[in-house]
């Protein structure tokens, strides 16, 4: 394990193709640049199994599982008997990704919303955290999460946040938090690096979304889990502090946000 700072990759994609041919190399890369926790996302339930024994190989790595909203037209819908089954795992984290993308699907508007509901009520039920994916849908994702938070509040993470102004401040006063993808280092992200400056710190994670979204100076190629260092030191000139501090922080975060960690054991 690297001496540097220690930092998660709060959202991953470890089972994706891109990793097939050196997956324990990636993981160890990231090891070594001081990325101590790693938590994969599955997006289509049907590929729980193969999420799931990733994180059982890799110590350092946990995962999530929904179905992504993108896919609810070619997947059966999410099952919230399943979502609390598989919740049980000790690896098992929080339930998602769910959300709504209208960017892409937005004639599937009404099944993704329902899938979100079951999404929602078995975080609500376990008291895991749920991860959101929101893209073009900022009125009716607030709408939804503040409905349902108040029947029942829930924790929440608005992953690889790159949204309205509204959203974050709606986000907030829920109390969720929002995560810094590598969207947050483009050049030309400066608005959504004003908007993260204007979100308390404790309410921060990181991310890399990969194999997707790589930061500068990977921009174009391959993401991996090591490459949240460099969106990590964006955060800590946004927030203007040290990336020590801004690492020491996040971690902090997530330990608060993902609590379950604490309970099951960690790296």
């Amino acid at each position: 394990m690297s001496d540097k700072p220690k930092i998660t990759d709060s959202h991953c994609h470890l089972d994706f193709p891109d990793f097939n041919d050196d997956l324990s190399e990636i993981i160890n890369n990231a090891l070594q640049n001081g990325v101590c926790r790693m938590v994969t996302i599955c997006t289509r339930l049907k590929n729980e199994p193969l999420v799931r024994k990733i994180s059982e190989d890799y110590k350092a790595v946990y995962y999530a599982a929904g179905n992504h909203p993108m896919s609810v037209s070619s997947e059966p819908m999410a099952n919230f008997n399943e979502l609390i089954s598989l919740s049980k795992h000790p690896k098992f984290i929080a339930i998602g990704e769910t959300g709504l993308d209208y960017h892409y699907t937005s004639e599937t508007a009404e099944a993704q919303k329902k899938s979100l509901e079951i999404h929602i009520n078995a975080a609500q039920e376990t008291k895991l955290p749920l991860i959101i994916h929101a893209r073009n849908a900022d009125k009716d994702i607030a709408e939804i999460l503040e409905s349902e938070f108040k029947n029942s509040p829930f924790s929440c993470v608005m992953h690889c946040f790159s949204s309205s102004k509204e959203l974050a401040i709606k986000s907030i006063e829920l109390g969720f938090y929002l995560s810094m993808s590598g969207i947050a280092a483009f050049p030309k992200s400066t608005e959504l690096r004003k908007i993260f400056s204007l979100v308390p710190l404790d309410r921060i994670l990181v991310e890399t979304d990969s194999p997707y979204l790589a930061p500068p100076p990977y921009r174009g190629k391959r993401n991996e889990p090591a490459y949240v260092i460099h969106t990590a030191r964006i955060g800590a000139e946004i927030f203007e502090i040290s990336y020590e501090e801004f690492a020491l922080q996040t971690e902090s975060n997530f330990t608060t946000l993902f609590n379950k960690i604490l309970t099951d054991g960690k790296p």
